[in-house]
């Protein structure tokens, strides 16, 4: 696969190790942007930047994966990219209340990034990279 044919990932998250981690784990098959929260997120998409897909933590400062997630799904530009949510709460009222504001999945933490990769991969059609 060629760096051209790699989809963009906006992986929002203010856990630094998290960060590490899959950078490091997906920036084979991914173009990866990062930001520490929702605010640095909303600020990257408002300069005109359109990620093929969004993974984000809930529990961030500033403005927190729910409040992130309304935003997106209120603009008609970003109402479309798919979201994959990362939380510690495997409430099932949590993962229904995310889905309600237009997540696409959910994953509890902690996960196996093999997983993450194979959930981003179906939601954006490339069964290929798995």
């Amino acid at each position: 696969m060629s760096a051209t044919d790699k989809k963009l990932v906006l992986l929002v998250d203010d856990e630094v190790a998290m960060v590490w981690l899959l950078t490091n784990y997906l920036r084979d098959n991914f173009d990866l942007i990062t930001k520490t929260d929702g605010v640095e997120a909303l600020q990257w998409l408002q300069g005109g930047n359109i990620p093929d897909i969004i993974v984000s933590d809930i529990n961030m400062p500033n403005l927190n994966g729910y409040q992130l997630l309304e935003r997106l799904k209120a603009n008609t530009t970003w109402a479309e990219i798919p979201v994959i949510v990362l939380s510690a709460n495997e409430k099932t009222s949590e993962k229904i209340k995310c889905f309600q504001l237009g997540a696409s999945d959910y994953l509890v933490k902690p996960f196996n990034p093999v997983e993450l990769k194979a959930r981003m991969c179906i939601t954006l059609g490339l069964p290929h990279l798995l």
